[in-house]
């Protein structure tokens, strides 16, 4: 009975010796901040060697990836006067700018002709004029004649680019990056994890995603596309594996006079908020960037050109439509691989 009782002592010394000399598990750790106006939020994963680098613990990256969104911010926000965008903006035909903010304006100009205008970087006239700039005053509608004399000071077309030289041909033209400048920060963030090192990571900027490698055990990054009613609930779960995701949606960011409600996405051509139903577009792309540009994009063409547009692209997109009985959802058929089983 001694004995006995000694070799299980022996056993579970044995067992704390095995589990006290394993490799310790991988946990996620966490970042969390202010910028462009929004939140943004960092998980990720280290490996056992990596923890042990002070450089890599969240109080030494939070520095730097404050750092990293500073930049951003300073070429590209508008709400800060000394900007590159907000310098640009007050110039009368040019200026020189970083190859950060060429990049993001090309990726526009792109999409807003791939599109056939209905991304249009240049609307901020117009999103002001009906209260959702940065005054913020959404309660009534514009005058019709002020609509289109607002209309006369947009357009892509008077932009281009020379060089690192932004260049408009109407001195009022104004260029609001907003619809793809918060997507381009998710990518800085995301690249600048990889070059560290960091393999595994879920970057988050305001709703646009972009996501590597796994979370603990292997675990892929489960995302869910939100259904468009009170109580957040889901629609779909995603597996989106090495990619970034977008959603544009206008169901949160609108105001309501006679019984209308108007969304707070305009549609360059009539200068007038989208009227049709279209409540939420998701896109993946290996890019933020490019997912946040074409979310807006399809977001205004509606329901039917934003798909057949989407599809032309061969892009996986995924649409939820209102109907009086709830919801039709519709998608290509690039955007079924990502489709998460519910367990």
């Amino acid at each position: 009975m001694i004995k006995s009782s000694i070799k299980w002592l022996a056993l579970i010394g044995l067992a704390f010796f095995i589990s006290s000399c394993a490799k310790p598990e991988p946990k996620l750790l966490q970042i969390q901040g202010q910028t462009m106006g929004t939140y943004y939020q960092v998980t990720y994963m280290l490996s056992s060697e990596q923890s042990k680098n002070k450089d890599l613990s969240t109080e030494s990256l939070q520095v730097l990836i404050d750092l990293e969104l500073e930049l951003v911010n300073d070429q590209m926000s508008t709400y800060r006067p000394n900007s590159e965008l907000s310098l640009f903006n007050k110039s009368k035909d040019s200026l020189a700018v970083s190859d950060a903010t060429i990049k993001v304006v090309k990726k526009a100009l792109e999409v807003y002709q791939q599109s056939n205008g209905a991304f249009d970087i240049t609307v901020g006239p117009l999103v002001n004029l009906w209260g959702f700039g940065p005054d913020k005053k959404p309660n009534k509608v514009p005058d019709a004649k002020l609509i289109e004399n607002t209309k006369q000071k947009i357009g892509s077309q008077y932009l281009s680019i020379e060089g690192n030289r932004l260049i408009k041909s109407k001195p009022e033209l104004y260029v609001d990056l907003s619809s793809i400048a918060k997507g381009y920060g998710v990518d800085v963030i995301a690249e600048f994890l990889t070059k560290l090192g960091i393999k595994n990571y879920l970057v988050d900027i305001g709703g646009e995603l972009r996501a590597n490698g796994t979370k603990p055990n292997d675990t892929p990054w489960t995302l869910a596309v939100e259904r468009p009613e009170f109580g957040q609930n889901v629609q779909r779960l995603l597996h989106i594996g090495d990619n970034a995701i977008a959603t544009s949606g206008d169901y949160r960011n609108y105001f309501e006079s006679d019984g209308i409600r108007y969304s707070h996405t305009i549609d360059p051509k009539t200068g007038r908020p989208i009227n049709h139903k279209l409540v939420s577009v998701t896109v993946i792309d290996k890019s933020s960037m490019v997912a946040d540009a074409l979310a807006t994009a399809i977001t205004v063409l509606g329901p039917e050109n934003g798909l057949e547009f989407a599809t032309k692209l061969n892009q996986p997109v995924f649409l939820l439509t209102k109907k009086d009985d709830g919801f039709i959802e519709s998608f290509t058929p690039e955007f079924e691989e990502f489709f998460a089983e519910e367990k």
